[in-house]
């Protein structure tokens, strides 16, 4: 029963309760039995004592929605959901107040579910590598005068300054160098943006809440929304915001609870469907993988035909397409057109060269019967939020040369070529922060063997229709020889080329590529190597391998090449563990060495 507000009251017992804590953001302090808001914006809280004293800050939002009057200034409209969850627990008088823009504003919302979308990864961003994770408000379904693609989405994202580097973005997204602001946005510049211009798929989850509980979140997310929580790109992300919002809509789910040191999108997902918060799962494919799904479904000779009528080489009135029947004519034409108009918006094709090709396919088409529904994209077997975890341990053994060794690996992110593919884009590969550590058996000896900063690649196929570049950067310290010793040493590298399909999972791919190393082991105290990689890549749920040939000249201290073969494989499990071997056979300094090693990948 509801007690009354009075100084016999044990406001700090309140004050300590989950629910409070999550409408302030607190979170207990690493060091002492004190809490601190995760907000970081002065107008958030009531009291000057707020950011690190839940009890000052409810004490004084128990005597602002008391005071009398109102208007939009009114702690009762500033702070809507604290207003609802206090006057649950207090006995407070109940006198109506008016807040316009609130209200003005959750009319315009008109919220009756909440849907979570998840945008697939992006790695050529570095604020969507690992993918995004947005709301969109669903108005209610038997409003027939509002489409989903007209509804509101809230998300939260860096408030970076436009001029602001990739390079400079992901130092500061890191460190915690911006304010993250919370936004609402139509959907369909959403879909804009992500599926049209950035070719990401996305995943739409629609979320069990209560009619109470989507309330609530909207009611928090007006309070936070323009407000500055520091923005951190593996923690306190876009995910994580998200994620205490449904915590505060529904308390009892912890869901920030299961982030530890990071919180990847799409390990949120896997959180938000195993704790039976999901309704429903509709697919949205990208206007890219729309694209070529269509192009797939034509037969080789008409995809030729298809790409010469797209790049002006052959008319679409010319004797190449009438000698086709009515039935052959149509798909080519319909994806032809598909094709133009999406290289017109992503690619920014001229209007000039783009809009007399359409009218002309357009009417070549319009004389033709139609021919049934356009192909669609089916929704793939695996989600990406049904891939492996993105945390590796790996035990393994091995042979450096004439030494044997035991390795330890720990990769808190994300994945690379060789892991179990499905869930995850082909050919991309994102690791973060990876450790290996190994015990020489010879000498009782732990060395650091490497440690990754970053480690990019990105191996798309190339065709007629399309031609992304394939590229790879990465950066940390490894071991390198120096001749006479091996010596932990800075490096930063990278490389560009291209990627060729031969088959439905198996491509080659020849790239051009840069090294260079600082050290005061070496010779100058670094030293720089252009070089070349050509390889072979399969990927599929049973197994992965990579090989090929890499050759490095060394060109600032002892001028010498460094030539290797590799050999690379992985046996999967289901998507929770791997066995894998690894063959180098280098040639380095006029000696012949090889890497023997196997071991074990398990993901938590």
């Amino acid at each position: 029963m509801p007690v009354l507000a009075t100084s016999d009251f044990p406001l700090e017992a309140i004050a300590q309760e989950t629910g409070w804590l999550n409408l302030g953001h607190y979170h207990p302090d690493s060091l002492g039995s004190g809490f601190t808001s995760q907000a970081d914006d002065p107008d958030f809280f009531l009291s000057p004592d707020g950011k690190h004293q839940p009890y000052a800050e409810l004490a004084a939002t128990v005597e602002a929605i008391q005071q009398p009057g109102g208007g939009d200034s009114h702690a009762r409209c500033r702070f809507p959901a604290r207003d609802r969850w206090l006057r649950e627990r207090l006995e407070l008088p109940d006198t109506p107040v008016q807040c316009p823009d609130y209200q003005d504003w959750s009319e315009t919302l008109n919220t009756d579910a909440i849907t979570l979308v998840f945008a697939a990864s992006y790695l050529n961003s570095p604020s969507s590598m690992f993918g995004h994770t947005f709301l969109r408000l669903d108005p209610p379904s038997d409003d027939q005068s509002t489409d989903l693609l007209l509804a509101n989405t809230i998300s939260y994202a860096a408030d970076a300054a436009a001029h602001d580097s990739e390079l400079l973005f992901a130092y500061k997204g890191i460190f915690g160098g911006y304010p993250g602001i919370t936004t609402v946005q139509p959907y369909y510049e959403k879909i804009r943006l992500y599926s049209d211009i950035e070719h990401r798929d996305l995943w739409e989850y629609r979320l069990n809440l209560s009619p109470e509980e989507v309330d609530t979140l909207v009611a928090h997310a007006w309070e936070i929304r323009g407000r500055n929580f520091d923005y951190y790109f593996f923690d306190e992300n876009c995910a994580y915001r998200l994620l205490a919002l449904i915590d505060i809509a529904r308390p009892g789910t912890d869901l920030v609870g299961e982030v530890s040191t990071h919180a990847i999108p799409s390990d949120t997902v896997r959180w938000i469907v195993d704790k039976d918060l999901v309704a429903s799962i509709h697919y949205r494919p990208s206007a890219a993988t729309a694209v070529s799904y269509s192009l797939k479904q034509l037969s080789d000779d008409q995809r030729t035909l298809a790409a010469a009528i797209a790049y002006g080489y052959v008319q679409v009135d010319g004797p190449e397409l009438a000698q086709l029947e009515p039935e052959q004519r149509a798909p080519v034409l319909d994806a032809t057109y598909d094709y133009l108009r999406y290289q017109s918006e992503a690619d920014a094709w001229p209007r000039e060269f783009a809009a007399p090709l359409s009218h002309q396919l357009l009417v070549a088409r319009s004389q033709i019967e139609p021919s049934g529904t356009p192909p669609v994209p089916p929704e793939p077997d695996v989600r990406d939020d049904q891939g492996h975890n993105t945390f590796r341990l790996s035990l393994s053994g091995g042979r450096w040369d004439d030494r044997n060794f035991g390795q330890l690996t720990l990769r808190p992110a994300y994945h690379d070529l060789l892991d179990p593919p499905e869930g995850y884009r082909p050919g991309a590969e994102l690791e973060f922060l990876r450790l290996d550590l190994r015990y020489y058996t010879d000498h009782d000896e732990v060395q650091v063997e490497h440690i990754t900063g970053v480690e990019i690649r990105s191996l798309s196929p190339r065709n007629q229709f399309f031609s992304p570049l394939s590229w790879q950067v990465g950066f940390g310290g490894r071991r390198t020889d120096t001749e006479s010793a091996r010596v932990l040493t800075p490096y930063l590298e990278g490389g560009a080329g291209g990627s060729w399909s031969l088959g439905s999972s198996l491509q080659a791919f020849a790239m051009a590529t840069a090294d260079l190393e600082i050290d005061d082991d070496l010779r100058h105290g670094y030293d720089a190597a252009p070089g070349a990689d050509l390889g072979l890549m399969h990927q599929s749920p049973g197994f992965s391998v990579l090989t090929g040939i890499k050759s490095k000249a060394w060109i600032v201290g002892s001028q010498h090449r460094q030539d290797q073969a590799y050999l690379n494989g992985s046996l999967h499990f289901g998507r929770s563990l791997s066995l894998f071997a690894d063959f180098t056979r280098e040639h380095h300094y006029d000696r012949y060495r090889n890497l023997w090693h196997v071991g074990l990948h398990a993901y938590f």
